[in-house]
């Protein structure tokens, strides 16, 4: 019912910054919990953000906690994550997902994007 659209990957250097957006359409993201996850190779994909439609609750995995920030703007449709002191184990497909609550077990999302790859580099 809703599409998303990630975008804002790329190749940074370790100690640098991006910031991922999310695109949503089909239905309003004031309808959704935006979540972020990521997929390093040899890995399966894991939580990293999340944050809640209902309220501006934010959750986040211990790994990135402290150096990654979720935000929305509903009236855009689009989530972001900044994501700032990257470090090598940062690097990563980043997937958005949404669903009616923040989850953190991906199997448990219906709705993703097809990704965005961010590369930390030394």
């Amino acid at each position: 019912q809703v599409q998303l659209v990630e975008s804002g990957g790329g190749l940074v250097q370790a100690g640098g910054s991006l910031r991922l957006s999310c695109a949503t359409s089909g239905r309003p993201l004031s309808d959704y919990a935006g979540t972020w996850f990521r997929q390093a190779p040899g890995k399966e994909r894991e939580f990293v953000a999340g944050i809640a439609w209902h309220d501006v609750s934010t959750y986040y995995s211990d790994s990135v906690k402290g150096r990654f920030t979720i935000t929305r703007d509903n009236a855009k449709n689009t989530f972001f994550l900044q994501m700032d002191s990257l470090k090598l184990e940062d690097t990563a497909v980043y997937y958005c997902a949404a669903d009616t609550v923040v989850r953190t077990s991906p199997t448990l999302m219906n709705y993703w994007g097809k990704g965005t790859l961010v590369t930390v580099s030394s």
